[in-house]
C-alpha cells in the first residue's frame, strides 16, 4: 500500500473538487431550467424537482467527504448532509400546502446550508478557487431571507428559485476553473521539482562514477 505525500494530497482534493463542481454547475443549470418552465403551477413534477435538488446535494456533500475525509471540512460536511437531508423531507411534506410554505422551508435551509457552505469554504481557502464558494455562500443565507420573507406574501413566487440555483450553479463553475488553474500550477510546480531532483541525482551518480 503506498501513500501520497503530504504536498499531493490537496492537488488531489483540489482535482476532485473540480470535477464535482463542474457536475454540480451543469446539475444547478438544467435544473433551474426546467424548474422556470414549470414554476407557475406547484405540479406534481415542480414538486419532485424541488426534493430532487436538495437530495443531490446529500449526494455532493457524500462525494465531496470521501474525496477529503482526512481534512476539517469533514465534520461540516456531515452537517450540510443532515441539513440538506431534513430539507427534502421538509419540501416533501410542504409541497402539498403551496408555494409560501415551499418557500418558507427552501428558505430556512438557504440560510443554514448557506452558512455551512461559507465555513466550509473558509476553512479550504488554501486550497485555492474558494472565494466564489464563500461569496455564495454569503449570497444564499441573503436569498434565504428574501425567501423566507415572500413565504407570508402573496406574491409567493417559485421562479426565484431558478435563479438561486442559476447563480449557485455559476459560482461553482468559477471556483471549478479556478481550481483547474490550481491543480495545473500544482502539478507543473511538482514536475519541475522531480526532475531538478532526477538532475541532482544524475550529477551526484557521474560524481561518484569519477
Amino acid at each position: 500500500m503506498t501513500t501520497a505525500p503530504p504536498a499531493a494530497r490537496p492537488v488531489a482534493i483540489a482535482s476532485a473538487l473540480r470535477t464535482l463542481y463542474f457536475v454540480r454547475f451543469g446539475f444547478a443549470i438544467v435544473w433551474a431550467a426546467v424548474v422556470a418552465l414549470t414554476a407557475a403551477t406547484l405540479s406534481p413534477l415542480t414538486a419532485v424537482l424541488l426534493v430532487v435538488y436538495p437530495v443531490f446535494d446529500v449526494v455532493a456533500a457524500i462525494v465531496d467527504h470521501r474525496a477529503s475525509r482526512a481534512t476539517r471540512p469533514a465534520s461540516l460536511l456531515f452537517v450540510n448532509m443532515a441539513l440538506s437531508a431534513l430539507a427534502a423531507i421538509g419540501l416533501a411534506v410542504a409541497a402539498p400546502s403551496g408555494r409560501g410554505a415551499v418557500l418558507l422551508v427552501w428558505g430556512l435551509w438557504a440560510i443554514t446550508a448557506g452558512a455551512v457552505q461559507l465555513a466550509v469554504a473558509i476553512v479550504r481557502r488554501r486550497l485555492g478557487g474558494q472565494w466564489p464558494m464563500i461569496l455564495s455562500g454569503g449570497i444564499s443565507v441573503l436569498a434565504g431571507l428574501g425567501f423566507a420573507l415572500q413565504s407570508g406574501g402573496a406574491a409567493a413566487s417559485l421562479v426565484g428559485l431558478a435563479g438561486y440555483a442559476t447563480l449557485g450553479g455559476v459560482f461553482f463553475l468559477v471556483s471549478a476553473l479556478r481550481l483547474q488553474r490550481t491543480v495545473k500550477r500544482e502539478r507543473d510546480a511538482g514536475a519541475d521539482t522531480a526532475a531538478t531532483r532526477l538532475g541532482g541525482t544524475r550529477l551526484d551518480t557521474e560524481a561518484d562514477a569519477r
